[in-house]
């Protein structure tokens, strides 16, 4: 059929089959279904869209598309999501009632002269890349929540400018959920930012090929949350091992000080799921092997931890020393990120070093071989894949060259190949339980069985706060396994009662959370200087249960007992996650979207569906206000008592307790 023989309407559009194509000067445009609910919209100044940039998405599930053409327009209807395209190129979305999602900001009120913006702005930067800007109209009724993970200490992100781009302590999963029944995914792995501010919503690439975004439309969160992890995957059931306590600190630095900390929590009865190697164990970075004059029988250490009924995690690093026995190599065969000018060097940390290239398929290859010769052999089936963003020095992303093209064209996608290098390689040596550990993720990284922890944080009840608002947004970026380091990061002291309090109240709080992880560098520090290359790097103070002072050592340890004893309510949740991509961990408003009371709560939860969690997050507290959502009857389990919902109640918060409620009379062991 020629281009003169199909349905036109006016201006420049036609259809074929379910898809609507438009082009005018300078741009072409598709817009089509993508699976249930679902619209796909592609445009380019480059005059073709490029149908393989699909980069993590699965196919599409099946959809009920169908589209009406007039002289004005194409409208598309896809189950409870439809579009008009006019002719001169602008689209609006609405739902299946009609209400307003999201119209295409153009200004223009005059009819001759040049538009002062148009909805979708260009700037070539080569042949086929273009900076682009991508304008919505605010809604001042909307709100946004999601785009992965920021300590910007937002929960709502309506006023905010969320930068695309992934550093320690950000991480950057480009989809969010409006108020108003719509998720919008973003599809491309730029570098860019994200505007969701009072004139308008703007969506921005550095530097890209293609505007290329998913719009989602559902009655309530769940039913937008269930699409997405549709064509984005979904996690498998979290193994029952990896739902209990984690262990670690910065770090341990000999074999026999692992052991000798594992051996005590054993002697002490106290159940420890997986107790963590971390980083500089090895000989050189870019080596991934152990020093064995610190670490002399691998296999004997975990053969040890094994019959402790202890899984052993190992840090591993991106980061090859150009000392390493593996730089030549790999510079020559191109399995190393490059500087488009310059030398490709990005970070010096005991050594001036460079990055393997994750989105090359030989680099993962070579480097799961490295790794599975000198740790997976030996029985480790935890990795933890530290510096995923890759953190560079300093990040000037246009700088950097990996297999799949210039850093600002595809920076943010590398999370998602570095955990795939383990994931692919765990899978082919015939492993069925994978979970590793990272700080950044993209789009589908649910798929390569990963922990995201929230990075490098401060010690301090500011910083809990900033984790549970985090956390809660990270919720709906598809990835349910989700943790934090339990007393933060830096600087906390173990000797300081003021810290002390701190560490209660946070492990309280990750009691609660997907993955039950204590980890931190401790005070006192020991004298290092990263910046020497001849240095060993040490470690930072205790970091066991019984390092805060016997009376909290106590209410840790119940706290470890409660965890255990919620194992079968928690592997229930899992496994909802990896059916239908339920958040195990999620804001009120994903349970309640009607009570507009809850919606902007972000200082309690829902854990599962039958635990509301009210963490405690400002120092000397011991009581707090809790609302009780609509729609529930509600429980407390230290009291008994029971409350009608669309109450705000008053409960104790002693040390020994985080304020919990039980929804509709639902029997769980909170209590012993």
């Amino acid at each position: 059929m020629g281009r003169f023989d199909r349905p036109l309407f006016k201006g420049n559009g036609w259809v074929e089959g379910k898809r609507i194509y438009w082009e005018g000067e300078g741009e072409v445009m598709w817009l089509e279904p993508y699976g249930k609910n679902s619209l796909r919209f592609r445009a380019s100044k480059s005059l073709h869209i490029k149908e393989d940039l699909d980069w993590t998405l699965l196919p599409p599930n099946e959809d009920d598309a169908v589209i009406d053409v007039t002289d004005e327009k194409a409208v598309i209807r896809n189950g409870k999501i439809w579009a008009e395209v006019f002719g001169d190129g602008t689209v609006n979305y609405y739902d299946h009632t009609g209400k307003d999602l999201l119209r295409e900001f153009w200004i223009d009120e005059r009819e001759i002269t040049i538009s002062l913006r148009r909805g979708r702005e260009y700037r070539a930067i080569s042949s086929e890349a273009f900076e682009i800007d991508l304008y919505f109209k605010a809604n001042p009724d909307e709100h946004f929540h999601g785009m992965g993970q920021d300590p910007n200490d937002c929960f709502d992100l309506k006023g905010s400018t969320i930068p695309l781009e992934q550093k320690n302590t950000k991480c950057t999963v480009p989809f969010a959920i409006s108020n108003i029944g719509y998720g919008f995914l973003w599809n491309n792995p730029a570098i860019g930012r994200v505007e969701f501010v009072n004139n308008h919503t703007l969506w921005h690439a550095d530097a890209a090929k293609q505007i290329d975004y998913i719009i989602i439309a559902g009655d309530e969160p769940a039913e937008i949350m269930h699409q997405y992890t549709e064509i984005t995957g979904r996690a498998p059931v979290l193994p029952e091992w990896a739902a209990g306590f984690w262990q670690c600190k910065l770090r341990y630095e000999t074999q026999e000080e692992l052991l000798e900390v594992a051996r005590e929590y054993k002697r002490k009865n106290i159940p420890v799921s997986v107790i963590v190697c971390d980083y500089f164990h090895w000989t050189a970075q870019g080596e991934w092997k152990f020093d064995s004059s610190r670490w002399p029988d691998p296999k004997a250490m975990v053969d040890e931890l094994n019959e402790m009924e202890m899984r052993l995690m190992v840090s591993v690093w991106p980061t090859v020393d150009t000392r390493s026995e593996n730089y030549v190599y790999m510079r020559n065969k191109n399995y190393l990120v490059r500087a488009e000018r310059g030398t490709s060097l990005f970070k010096i940390m005991h050594g001036a070093d460079t990055f393997y290239d994750a989105m090359h398929p030989g680099a993962r290859s070579f480097v799961w071989g490295r790794v599975k010769q000198n740790y997976y052999d030996y029985g480790i089936k935890m990795f933890w894949l530290d510096e995923s963003e890759p953190s560079f020095t300093p990040y000037h992303y246009d700088n950097v060259r990996y297999y799949m093209g210039n850093g600002s064209e595809v920076s943010n996608i590398y999370p998602f190949y570095y955990a795939k290098t383990f994931h692919d390689g765990m899978k082919a040596a015939g492993e069925t339980e994978v979970v590793n550990l990272l700080r950044c993720a993209w789009l589908g990284s649910q798929r390569q069985s990963i922990v995201v922890w929230s990075g490098d944080i401060a010690s301090t009840f500011g910083s809990l706060r900033k984790q549970i608002k985090a956390g809660l947004n990270f919720s709906f970026s598809g990835i349910p396994w989700w943790t934090t380091d339990i007393g933060g990061f830096f600087n906390g002291d173990p000797e300081d009662e003021n810290f002390r309090e701190l560490l209660v109240r946070w492990f309280a709080f990750g009691a609660f959370c997907p993955i039950f992880r204590l980890h931190g560098f401790r005070l006192p520090y020991k004298d290092v200087n990263r910046y020497d290359p001849n240095s060993y790097n040490r470690s930072g103070g205790p970091n066991e249960v019984w390092s805060y002072g016997e009376d909290n050592y106590k209410i840790l340890v119940d706290f470890i007992s409660l965890r255990q004893r919620l194992l079968p309510y928690i592997m229930e949740q899992m496994k909802k996650a990896a059916a239908d991509g339920t958040p195990v961990m999620r804001p009120l408003l994903y349970d309640f979207p009607e009570d507009e009371t809850a919606y902007p709560i972000f200082d309690e939860y829902m854990f599962g569906p039958d635990i509301l969690v009210a963490p405690v997050i400002n120092d000397g507290q011991r009581s707090r206000d809790v609302y009780l959502p609509e729609g529930a009857g509600w429980t407390d389990p230290y009291t008994g008592k029971t409350y009608n919902g669309g109450v705000t109640v008053m409960v104790e918060a002693p040390m020994e307790r985080i304020p919990l409620f039980l929804k509709n009379g639902v029997k769980l062991p909170i209590i012993k």
